[in-house]
């Protein structure tokens, strides 16, 4: 039987000593280097304070030199207030809403997507509110106002009144005011869960409107719409058994009820007032374990 002679082995490939060539970076546009740009501030002016920021933590940032920052923007307060700008609109933008459902399930909506925005924005939120930042200036303050504005805009809109008077107008600003203060001390130790904050933001409104329509009785005619569209599951409904539950409480309710008849002469004194709390009462005492207990401790 023949023997059979082995093949040489092929030769091994050459292996060039070169490395391979990197796929060449796709050089940004103009356009897109300076959204580039602005996108990186505003997510640090975002988690730092406007003053711990610079030039140099935007360039590393960016995969951009410091020349090349100087290039688009000609000093860090340029960039500041274009990222303040962008994150104005965003803000604004959050206030929409569409015209849909219970007014207060709409705002409930509105305020998650304000506090989301809060929370994501923690520092920067709170350096421009404050008007603390060494870059803060005229053009910062006119973002926030411009902010406030579009959330008043909002708010009013969905009121849906003719000629809302001085006094709503007052109510829906001091409201305003009243979210921007609650979100900066919830910024400073978060020690309420976000959705209770958001809960409570809403129902702080209802209670401020229907304050605002007890002391003008045409106001309290055209809100009869709004209180009628509210769902007993809504934030409406549970700050209504909330607050019907305090009148179950024995030492308040005696209290209230004087108060309800005022001072002689006074008022709802002809038995109208105290009688209508005091039945409120005892209709609540009635009532209590078979609805309204059950649903304020949902609420609570």
């Amino acid at each position: 039987m023949a023997s059979r002679t082995p093949s040489a082995p092929s030769p091994a490939p050459a292996r060039s000593d070169r490395p391979e060539r990197e796929r060449p970076r796709r050089r940004l546009s103009v356009d897109e280097r300076r959204e580039q740009l602005i996108a990186v501030a505003l997510e640090l002016f975002s988690h730092r304070p406007p003053e711990e920021v610079s030039i140099d933590d935007i360039a590393a940032a960016a995969g951009a030199s410091r020349p090349l920052v100087y290039h688009y923007f000609p000093g860090k307060q340029a960039i500041y207030e274009e990222s303040l700008r962008r994150a104005g609109r965003e803000l604004s933008g959050r206030f929409e809403e569409p015209a849909e459902g219970p007014l207060s399930e709409r705002l409930y909506r509105v305020m998650g997507r304000y506090l989301d925005f809060v929370q994501s924005h923690g520092p920067g939120f709170a350096a421009l509110l404050r008007g603390g930042s060494v870059t803060a200036g005229s053009n910062a303050s006119a973002v926030i106002d411009e902010v406030r504005q579009a959330a008043y805009d909002q708010i009013l809109g969905h009121l849906a009144l003719p000629a809302p008077s001085p006094g709503l107008r007052l109510t829906v600003r001091a409201w305003i005011a009243n979210a921007e203060i609650t979100s900066l001390e919830w910024l400073a130790d978060r020690s309420v869960p976000l959705e209770r904050l958001q809960l409570h933001l809403v129902q702080e409104f209802v209670a401020a409107l229907t304050l605002t329509a007890a002391r003008e009785p045409a106001l309290a005619a055209e809100l009869a719409g709004f209180f009628a569209g509210e769902r007993p599951e809504g934030p409406t409904g549970r700050l209504v058994r909330d607050l019907a539950g305090l009148l179950a409480v024995p030492e308040l309710a005696g209290t209230l009820a004087a108060l309800a008849g005022g001072p002689a002469g006074e008022g709802p004194t002809d038995g109208a007032g105290a009688g209508s709390v005091s039945g409120a009462v005892t209709g609540n005492d009635a009532g209590n374990d078979a609805d309204g207990g059950a649903a304020a401790g949902e609420s609570g």
